[in-house]
């Protein structure tokens, strides 16, 4: 029996608490021991760290960034300390040095939070003006330089969500980002496995990279203003990208974004791309080209671009398990087309609206679906009930329908209770759904539940669109406590509207909103 170090041990609890980030904070005041643990891992990827929801995490607190840079600060070698004092960038050559290395234990650098909170830094003091950028690029560049020399990266993003002049000066002059040029690049750029970019990025970075990061299974691609011809170089260099992602920026809706341009790139690996994410991206018959694709999101802004998706609708994808339609989707038809030849293995399907012409195909097409998203735009029941009855793997299902407005909630949640297939465990309904039900009727549908063989416990979520919409009183908790310590719910969430918006939209997408 081998022996495993007690850190190791305490390493490997502590990654199942990734997530959880109030705990993770108060295992830091227990002892030296723990402190280090925790903080290895709160500053594996300390941009998530600063915030804990998706919106949030979008937008970090000014505060926050302040204390970060700070101590990114002084985490600096003694000989950076000592340039920025002497630039008057910072007010003392000797900052006190930190409890551990924290950016040793970092495997995500984002260049961009870098940059904006750099660039907060000197406007709150006014000590950089718009003309004047050679501070706060001398800033970055230490910064980024002690990145290079003490970890060794897993994910790296150079996009510049937040807008500035000098964000595109930054994008566009490869002397002013050399990573590959520092001490240590190669050991810490070596094991990249994912990248977020924006196209426009200079050819010369990308090159650089290609040199390097052959490991890169995950690109993530923001459309701006047109491809550097350095993306192609990179994408042909990669040994096994198994993730792509490419998404048009709002505010760039303007320039087109032709796939056709890195598609001979992306072809080289049509053998290893499973997932694919694409948002108003065209033309779409490049997809044709992935045969092993387990998972596809698309996301149309207009109705004009979801004609494309005619190009694939008889196209066979054998492996296919997620289907995401994003805001909008293709018409009813075009859908049902691409169901009858790729629904058999389809385990999750996400639509923004359907009919029951797509329910129906739903039900006779996908027998193995365990995640359903949609709108039930009518007769509600009856077709609830059906996908049910077909989907016997059917394990989630989000509801939003307007039938309760004519007195079928009461229903809706007693054909939850008595169709729904023995591997379901999640319910999520919209708070229109169930704002006009007694409590009783709640209560109802709970003990039905209870009495369900086998019984699995049940996660019960409420997306609440109107903001606080939905009344939540002691009547309400009582049946909610109740049945959770029952064990009847496992799990019990109100989302408000703002985090809905980016709960299943993909990652690569929220990125960029």
């Amino acid at each position: 029996m081998s022996f495993q170090h007690p850190s190791d041990c305490l390493n490997e609890i502590f990654e199942y608490l990734e997530e959880d980030i109030f705990t993770l904070h108060s295992c830091l005041l227990v002892n030296r021991f723990w402190c280090e643990v925790s903080v290895s891992i709160l500053w594996k990827n300390v941009w998530n760290v600063v915030s804990t929801t998706p919106y949030q995490n979008y937008i970090m607190g000014i505060s926050d960034k302040a204390t970060l840079l700070h101590t990114l600060t002084s985490c600096l070698p003694k000989e950076s300390k000592d340039l920025l004092y002497d630039e008057k960038i910072i007010s003392t050559p000797i900052l006190k040095p930190p409890l551990f290395n924290y950016v040793s234990f970092c495997k995500v650098l984002s260049i961009d939070e870098i940059h904006h909170m750099s660039n907060k830094f000197f406007c709150n003091r006014r000590l950089i003006s718009a003309n004047n950028s050679d501070n706060l690029n001398l800033l970055l560049q230490e910064i980024l330089k002690m990145f290079m020399s003490q970890t060794s990266l897993k994910e790296l993003s150079l996009t510049y969500k937040y807008e500035s002049s000098f964000s595109d000066k930054l994008l566009k002059n490869p002397n002013n980002i050399t990573l590959a040029q520092f001490p240590g690049a190669r050991n810490c750029l070596t094991n990249l496995s994912e990248l977020t970019c924006s196209s426009n990025v200079d050819s010369e970075f990308f090159h650089q990279l290609s040199q390097i990061c052959h490991n890169i299974q995950s690109l993530n691609i923001r459309f701006k203003y047109s491809f550097s011809s350095g993306i192609n170089v990179l994408i042909s260099s990669l040994n096994n990208l198994k993730y792509f992602s490419l998404t048009q920026i709002y505010n760039y809706m303007f320039s087109k974004l032709n796939v056709k341009e890195i598609e001979s790139s992306l072809t080289k690996h049509s053998n290893t791309i499973i997932r694919l994410h694409l948002r108003d991206a065209s033309p779409l018959l490049f997809i044709t080209h992935f045969k092993n694709l387990q998972e596809l999101v698309i996301s149309f802004e207009y109705d004009t671009s979801c004609e494309d998706f005619k190009q694939i609708q008889f196209i066979t994808f054998p492996h296919l398990k997620i289907l995401k339609f994003v805001l909008r989707c293709p018409k009813v038809e075009i859908i049902i087309k691409f169901l009858k030849n790729n629904g058999q293995n389809l385990e999750e399907f996400y639509v923004y609206k359907c009919n029951n012409r797509l329910n129906y195909s739903i039900a006779e097409y996908c027998p193995n679906l365990k995640i359903y998203y949609a709108q039930f735009m009518e007769n509600t029941l009856e077709t609830l009930k059906l996908i049910f009855v077909s989907c016997q793997q059917l394990e989630s299902i989000k509801i939003w329908t307007n039938d309760v407005l004519y007195g079928e909630g009461k229903e809706m949640l007693n054909i939850v209770a008595n169709y729904s297939p023995k591997t379901f465990h999640e319910l999520r309904l919209y708070e229109s759904t169930i704002s006009n039900l007694d409590f009783e009727d709640l209560e109802s549908f709970f003990i039905k539940w209870k009495n369900r063989i086998p019984q699995k416990s049940l996660s019960f979520i409420i997306h609440d669109v109107n903001d606080n919409n939905l009344e939540v009183n002691d009547e309400f908790n009582r049946i909610i406590k109740r049945y959770k310590n029952l064990g009847v719910i496992k799990k019990f969430e109100i989302i408000p509207y703002q985090s809905d918006t980016f709960l299943h939209v993909p990652t690569s997408f929220t990125k960029s909103l």
